[in-house]
């Protein structure tokens, strides 16, 4: 079941009640879908999840409730904590987690995740495709996301990717500049290791900016689409083969030259 609950209350309400009178939805399943993130309101101009089911609402106030059983019923694999910086942290996002929620709910997200885990205020920094896995950083105040997110918009973070791609091929950094809808995008592109046993080959992407698929959609310019892209090559009973392993700055918040690199345990995609 997939719908939208969309209401304005014409007088102060619960908000479960308000919801479960205008659907066919119990107020148990309502519960848990705004626990889940997929309730929303209007609250001094701003739209924001509604997580508290009994929250008392004054009149005029809009609700919204995207309820989709299958989203809610999803339960994410667990992120990994690598490093605990106090204004930021480091983790480990595995396949198939989205880095922020979506109307549908957030439960399944890395930002939801971390805030539970950690019980702190936590901000999005940088994306990171949902099929792809690796590393993502978290801050956990305003300022030092600012900061943060200007490492990557000013390209002067070096970020690396690895790869399994279909197809024997051996390049050596090779520039690729295809724009990405209709923006400048660049990455550079290493042989790493070739395999004629299953026709692959496992490729180092280096990239400078950092358009949505940028890297699925360059490699399969090449006539190499990664292993499991069910949008750019083919489907596969595994997940996307791309991998965020290492990613290296100047932070602005301690002043060092910062590096971070996946542990092996966690590197699927390791050079032989």
């Amino acid at each position: 079941m997939r719908t939208t609950i969309d209401i304005t209350l014409q007088e102060p309400r619960k908000a479960a009640d308000a919801l479960s009178e205008a659907s066919e939805l119990s107020r148990q399943k309502i519960k848990d879908a705004m626990t889940k993130g997929a309730c929303w309101w209007t609250h001094k101009g701003k739209q924001l999840r509604l997580r508290r089911a009994t929250k008392e609402l004054r009149a005029g106030v809009r609700l919204q409730l995207h309820y989709d059983e299958k989203i809610l019923a999803r339960k994410p694999d667990d992120p990994v904590l690598l490093e605990d910086k106090g204004r930021y942290t480091v983790w480990f996002k595995p396949h198939g987690m989205l880095a922020q929620g979506s109307q549908w709910g957030d439960h399944c997200s890395l930002l939801r995740l971390a805030e539970i885990r950690l019980d702190r205020p936590c901000h999005l920094i940088h994306r990171l495709d949902a099929d792809a896995a690796g590393l993502m950083l978290i801050a956990h105040d305003p300022k030092a996301a600012g900061a943060l997110s200007q490492c990557f918009s000013a390209r002067t973070m070096t970020k690396h990717y690895r790869a399994r791609v279909t197809g024997v091929t051996n390049i050596q950094n090779q520039l690729v500049d295809a724009p990405v809808d209709g923006k400048l995008a660049t990455s550079r592109v290493t042989t790493l290791s070739t395999s004629a046993t299953d026709q692959t080959s496992l490729v180092q992407v280096s990239i400078e900016t950092g358009r949505k698929h940028q890297i699925r959609r360059h490699l399969a310019g090449l006539g190499h689409p990664i292993v499991g892209d069910r949008l750019y090559g083919r489907p596969a009973p595994i997940p996307l083969q791309l991998l965020a392993f290492y990613l290296e700055f100047d932070c602005p918040l301690s002043k060092h030259r910062v590096t971070f690199r996946l542990p092996d345990q966690l590197d699927s995609l390791k050079q032989p």
